[in-house]
């Protein structure tokens, strides 16, 4: 066994640690996980969205010892107060829509045949979680397997460790039946040979772009399905008619939140020649107010980054940048607790910025973000697109027509218009290019989660 350690970005600290699994531990769970499968998928789906619903409410209850708990597990202030807010916004959505989306498509029922398809669990969903959003990542998948009759596997990142009991607790709690949702603790050979050994049925991957291939290479042949949500590099684009005041405070939060540490997270901004000047200088502003430190004090609203060597990733992207014609905007000398040498990292506005520069290219994932000026759609456009990545994409503009019209022309799997850094339940969560495949939320997210059977009934 391996032991597996949370390392705490306040003080470099070990929060937490675990022993993984045994392989005879492993298969214990997944023996009593199908068994118990096999039953849950007997109840009604109104038992079993009421089920995850109250866990919801155990959740909802622990939630100010969560809120401490990613504090020091991956570093967000606690004066945001968790995720509870969205993960119950998610949950109730796929709940409220359970009935409909898990009814059998009719395609007949006459006095000759009875043709329908029918959604079947597809059995023991295995969900990967990452550390940024613990709970708000691993809701996507948890809320619609179970309300679908499945059995869930939930690995979480070793950065959020607690997270995978906390779930279980709460399912626990709320009545979820023996057997239905265990928390693995794997290192990734161990993962990579469960994956290769068809021990699941779906697979939900939420990580980086290696991490996709890895998962991809370790289900080669099996057949099973892969969700994955993997890197990003969200636009902004700023144009000549946009309300300058809500973009600037809107995509700045997007960019800087959790330290820059979101899935879909602004981190390249492009501003039309004639908002450009003011865009920049109110950006500084914004920036230049943040207070970075001990993310347990309810004063501080830039916490460290989850680990040093994301950090040092970060700085080594804003450092290259400078060395090629980039100029930082913001005085290191703000942010007194960005010693050079900790997961503590300033926040950074860069301008002088082109696509040659890996800051405006490659997902940097840190509070830092590059401005560049355009002149028009076409050249927001085509820089918006010069991306291996397709997450979100965000507008500001008053002219709907134009958003739409810009949006269809982008490669990506969300547009936003006048928001960014935002999940629409209702709407499906997905990506395109190296940010993956796959959809998550929504009617669809229901789709990933059962197989279809066909009944062709001949009545006479």
């Amino acid at each position: 066994m391996t032991t597996l350690q949370c390392i705490s970005p306040i003080d470099g600290s070990v929060f937490a640690a675990r022993e993984t699994h045994s392989t005879s531990q492993v298969n214990s769970n997944l023996r009593a996980a199908r068994a118990a499968q096999k039953e849950w998928a007997k109840r009604s789906i109104a038992d079993r969205a009421a089920i995850v619903m109250k866990a919801i409410d155990e959740l909802e209850e622990a939630n100010d010892a969560i809120t401490l708990e990613i504090a020091h597990m991956m570093g967000r202030p606690v004066r945001y107060g968790g995720e509870i807010g969205g993960v119950r916004e998610r949950a109730s959505y796929m709940a409220s829509i359970a009935e409909t989306a898990l009814a059998p498509m009719e395609i007949e029922n006459s006095d000759q045949f009875h043709r329908y398809i029918a959604k079947e669990p597809v059995g023991v969903v295995f969900v990967v979680a990452p550390w940024n959003y613990p709970y708000l990542t691993a809701i996507n998948s948890i809320v619609p397997a179970l309300v679908a009759g499945n059995a869930v596997m939930l690995k979480h990142s070793t950065q959020t460790l607690l997270a995978g009991e906390r779930f279980g607790a709460a399912l626990k709690a709320a009545g979820l039946p023996d057997g239905l949702f265990h928390t693995l603790y794997l290192t990734h050979e161990e993962t990579s040979e469960l994956i290769a050994a068809r021990s699941f049925d779906f697979i939900n991957f939420t990580g980086s772009v290696k991490g996709g291939q890895e998962m991809e290479r370790a289900a080669a042949g099996t057949f099973v399905g892969l969700g994955l949500e993997l890197g990003g590099k969200d636009p902004g684009y700023v144009r000549d008619d946009a309300d300058l005041d809500a973009a600037v405070d809107t995509l700045l939060d997007g960019a800087m939140f959790n330290s820059g540490q979101c899935c879909c997270g602004i981190e390249r901004i492009y501003v039309h020649e004639s908002l450009y000047d003011a865009f920049v200088e109110k950006a500084v502003a914004i920036v230049e107010d943040y207070r970075l430190g001990n993310p347990l004090n309810k004063e501080t609203t830039l916490g460290p980054m989850a680990n040093l060597r994301f950090a040092t990733e970060v700085r080594a992207q804003i450092k290259e940048a400078v060395a090629t014609g980039a100029k930082a905007l913001i005085s290191p000398s703000l942010f007194p607790a960005d010693t050079g040498d900790t997961a503590y990292l300033a926040p950074q506005i860069l301008v002088n910025v082109d696509h040659s520069m890996r800051v405006m290219r490659d997902e940097s994932f840190g509070p830092v973000v590059g401005i560049m000026k355009v002149a028009n759609d076409e050249e927001a456009i085509k820089l918006m697109n010069d991306s291996v990545f397709g997450l979100t994409a965000s507008i500001w503009t008053k002219d709907v027509a134009a958003a739409t019209r810009i949006g269809n022309r982008l490669e990506t799997g969300t547009v936003f218009m006048n928001r960014c850094d935002y999940l629409d339940p209702a709407l499906c969560w997905t990506g395109c290019k190296e940010t993956g495949r796959g959809a998550s939320l929504s009617v669809l997210g229901y789709q990933s989660v059962t197989k279809p059977k066909s009944y062709h009934l001949k009545k006479a």
